[in-house]
């Protein structure tokens, strides 16, 4: 099922066994990444095969890290919709302007995703139990994949986290802890509860599934353009990992020799209130320092400082791409234009794209003859 060989930190080069539960590289501080047989897969397997399977994120499995389908915990995740957005196409001066919703995932986010690969993954391993700080959609997503699989979950989440996450999670049968803080403090109380219960921690890059699952975000959308890559994609960023795992899944695609033409051009969008990557982007840094005092409406996006910042960072300068902040009154509008006029009630991260992507076209950066997509990546009834 999956041609997964070992896992390998991104800065050093030292090499894991993946046949092991592994978190992260402590002496480099770095998220571990997936590698697989790219020759292997070539030989093997048939592209357009995996378009005549059954939908899903699971018909990309060569390229997911589970070995054993009987250990995949699945709800349905992928294949989320790409949209032609010609009302906002047209309004910015973007005519190929394309919406994928994520928000027609389980649990209403993209996190589905990232938590299928992740408990799978750790199910194959013998894990049962698992602990995660969330912002709220990792939390939901945790919590239905574990009940789903007949696994425990506990979840740190901030105290003034929207009242629906908090009320999914404990549906779902997991043990919530509510925190006085922002996300950083509910991950170091989840660190040593990992540390002394013996659970396992699935925070954002601290073990190295979860960005595998985002990763196929990036595959389906080769797939939807006709095996070629658009030309921006602007995505909405707290930790990162959707726009780290596309950018892998981008290489991984050329390598396969399944994609033609350039990669796109990354947009990372952040809220005004909490724009780490933003400012250390425009500094020409290689890291992020912590934003003081986060503060925005997009639970998602209150990330003080992204784990992965130095892969987030590399990814932007390597596709000559961008980084942007707007405000919350800017994603509420353009939340409200989605849902009026392209038919998608975006969570503010999402409508966070549409913004940027207005003053994008507004500085000159994009122009009107690009194919530019905007990634909502969550269902907007999250926030009533």
């Amino acid at each position: 099922m999956s041609f997964i060989t070992h896992l390998a930190c991104p800065e050093c080069g030292q090499t894991f066994d993946a046949g092991k539960i592994q978190t992260f590289h402590v002496e480099c501080q770095s998220p571990l990444l997936a590698r697989y047989d790219v020759g292997a897969i070539r030989a093997k397997v048939d592209r357009d095969e995996i378009t005549r399977r059954p939908r899903g994120m699971w018909r990309w499995c060569e390229v997911l890290p589970v070995g054993d389908p009987a250990c995949v915990i699945t709800l349905g995740e992928g294949d989320g919709a790409l949209l032609h957005a010609r009302a906002s196409g047209a309004e910015i001066g973007v005519p190929g302007l394309f919406i994928k919703d994520e928000g027609t995932n389980p649990t209403g986010s993209f996190k589905a995703r990232g938590m299928a690969a992740a408990v799978s993954k750790a199910n194959e391993l013998g894990v049962r139990e698992f602990v995660a700080p969330t912002a709220g959609n990792a939390g939901g997503a945790l919590a239905a994949y574990a009940a789903r699989g007949g696994l425990r979950a506990h979840i740190f989440m901030p105290k003034d986290a929207p009242a629906v996450n908090v009320a999914e999670c404990r549906a779902a049968g997991a043990e919530v802890i509510l925190v006085d803080g922002l996300i950083d403090a509910a991950g170091r109380l989840a660190a040593d509860k990992a540390a002394s219960e013996g659970w396992l921690d699935v925070s954002t890059f601290k073990e190295p599934y979860r960005a595998e699952g985002k990763k196929i975000m990036g595959c389906e959308i080769a797939e939807g353009f006709g095996w070629q890559l658009p030309d921006v994609i602007i995505y909405p960023t707290g930790g990162g990992t959707g726009l780290v795992g596309m950018w892998k899944a981008f290489e991984e695609l050329e390598r396969l020799g399944w994609v033609s033409g350039s990669r796109p051009r990354m947009v990372s969008v952040q809220a005004s209130g909490c724009a780490p990557v933003v400012r250390a982007f425009e500094s020409g840094a290689e890291t992020c320092e912590s934003w003081p005092n986060a503060a925005t409406r997009a639970s998602g996006l209150r990330v003080p400082r992204p784990f992965a910042d130095r892969l987030i960072l590399r990814a932007l300068r390597e596709s000559k791409g961008t980084a942007i902040a707007v405000s919350d009154e800017e994603m509420i509008e353009a939340a409200h234009w989605l849902a009026a006029r392209e038919g998608v009630f975006a969570a503010p991260e999402g409508a966070a794209t549409l913004a940027a992507a207005r003053k994008l076209k507004a500085s000159g950066w994009l122009n009107g003859d690009e194919r530019v997509v905007l990634f909502n990546t969550g269902n907007g009834l999250k926030y009533l």
